[in-house]
């Protein structure tokens, strides 16, 4: 009925301005005032985008015969996908929720680093309860302009149903990307209000959700910031669940790995199972990103199989990043070449077997690097594992030192790890301060700390050292010639 009286309306102000021109009246002033009404009305709908052209919400309505992400699609999240499947059933099983008198679930938030598979997790929700999928992010609802941030949250609220209707769906899923932008904490922003208006709005459309509103609408929101949140939306009644969905531990880079080798041919001589003990720290977008980086390198060697050698240099790329063309001066190169021969004596020193790989190709920052094998997915350090890592970290340094006199700026990383793994002991009360606390202790007592701590872990190193002087200029040397050297290889000329 609105757009009949509008449409009306329209026609009868081009009639008479017809009229008037046909009279001989002067109508630009009419027009001036026509276009500018216009150009004020696309603007607070949010119609009007940089340049001048017309736009609408940028909103991907995806239904789940298009988007046929399932939960076995998705590997690494096997307590997260407990967790969402058991809030799940409260929008499956609606007629049970309605004779035990339970309100609808309104809200699903999932918490975790990026990478982690939110967005395939809110995929396989509305595949797993049939429901229209909806997704957008929070930038998408944020205008310069005041209520376009309004409009636009009614507006997906609007199209969700619409979806769920048009798709002969019982239920709708909206999913929130990034929802910190739209919901963070009202106040922040003191130059205006449109922040705090979206927000407000969103908050009326998730309490207006209804069990007996049809079609219904979960809002599914992913954030990696959940401190930003304004406490109002996470509240019970808005979002009822909060999901963790955390980098996965070893099993579960095992799975996804396997899931996304399906379609990619590996050699035979690829342990996937090696690959995952050594990729600790990966998100799932890592993971999927080192196969494919891993069949971009077999390709450019014209093969057929992706073999180990394809998956080491993805691994060392994303970690380090791309090779870089420049070429270091010799004097340059020799530092490297011993101050890294010195982190793979100090690390075969003090665990068997640690040194994966090391090389002086520059990559990424680094001119040069040592690749240590992960003894496992480790939660908690003791106090000899972290002084360990001091003197793993001091290492190249101390060689550096021994053997020209002097050390490099190329020590500034490894100080700064030093440092941070000396800190992490006192503030665990494993230091000679005993139990502190960052608020009741004075800076200069934890300067002192720190300098007694890695002044103990340099002598530990050059101790260390000197009891292989005898071997350190043969490693160094053939570090140099071969530019790389396997783990297995550095043992086999440490052991001569």
């Amino acid at each position: 009925m609105e757009t009949h009286w509008k449409e009306v309306a329209i026609g009868a102000g081009l009639a008479l301005t017809i009229a008037l021109g046909l009279w001989g009246i002067d109508i630009t002033p009419i027009a001036v005032i026509a276009g500018l009404a216009v150009l004020l009305h696309l603007t607070l709908t949010g119609r009007l985008a940089k340049g001048g052209k017309l736009e609408t919400l940028s909103l991907d309505a995806t239904s789940p015969e298009r988007s046929m992400v399932t939960f076995d699609d998705i590997g690494g999240q096997e307590s997260a996908k407990r967790e969402l499947l058991e809030a799940l059933e409260f929008v499956s099983n609606r007629e049970k929720c309605v004779q035990l008198g339970i309100r609808p679930l309104k809200g699903i938030l999932m918490v975790g680093p990026p990478g982690t598979g939110k967005t395939l997790l809110a995929k396989a929700a509305a595949s797993f309860t049939d429901a229209a999928f909806v997704a957008t992010s929070g930038s998408s609802f944020i205008e310069m302009y005041a209520g376009v941030g309004a409009q636009r949250v009614r507006k997906i609220f609007a199209m969700a149903r619409q979806a769920a209707t048009a798709q002969g769906k019982a239920s709708a899923i909206i999913f929130i990307d990034e929802i910190e932008v739209v919901g963070g904490k009202r106040g922040r922003h003191s130059s205006h209000l449109e922040y705090d208006q979206t927000l407000n709005q969103l908050l009326v459309e998730m309490d207006g959700i209804n069990i007996d509103l049809q079609p219904s609408v979960l809002v599914v929101g992913a954030t990696n910031r959940p401190d930003l949140l304004d406490q109002a939306l996470v509240r019970p009644g808005r979002f009822d669940r909060v999901v963790r969905v955390e980098l996965p531990d070893k099993k579960g880079r095992l799975h996804i790995l396997r899931i996304h080798a399906r379609n990619k041919p590996l050699a035979s001589g690829v342990d996937l199972e090696k690959v995952a003990a050594e990729t600790f720290g990966f998100s799932g977008a890592h993971l999927e990103s080192l196969l494919n980086e891993a069949a971009i390198h077999a390709l450019r060697r014209d093969k057929v199989l992706i073999e180990e050698e394809d998956i080491r240099e993805a691994m060392e790329k994303i970690m380090l990043g791309e090779r870089l063309d420049r070429k270091p001066l010799e004097e340059e190169r020799r530092r490297v070449a011993y101050h890294e021969t010195g982190h793979a004596l100090v690390s075969e020193i003090l665990r068997a077997g640690s040194v994966s790989s090391l090389t002086v190709t520059p990559r990424g920052q680094a001119l040069g690097y040592m690749r240590q094998a992960p003894e496992g997915d480790r939660y908690l350090y003791s106090k000899e594992q972290l002084l360990d890592q001091i003197a793993i970290a001091l290492g190249g340094a101390v060689l550096e030192e021994m053997v020209f006199g002097s050390r490099s700026t190329g020590s500034r990383g490894d100080f700064e790890q030093a440092v941070e793994a000396a800190e992490q002991l006192i503030y665990s009360g494993m230091s000679e301060l005993g139990v502190v606390s960052k608020q009741h202790v004075r800076s200069q007592d934890i300067d002192g700390e720190v300098r007694s701590i890695i002044g103990h872990q340099e002598a530990r190193v050059r101790e260390f050292l000197g009891a292989y002087q005898d071997v350190i200029e043969p490693l160094a040397e053939e570090l140099l010639r071969q530019e790389k050297l396997s783990g297995t290889r550095f043992r086999e000329l440490m052991a001569s």
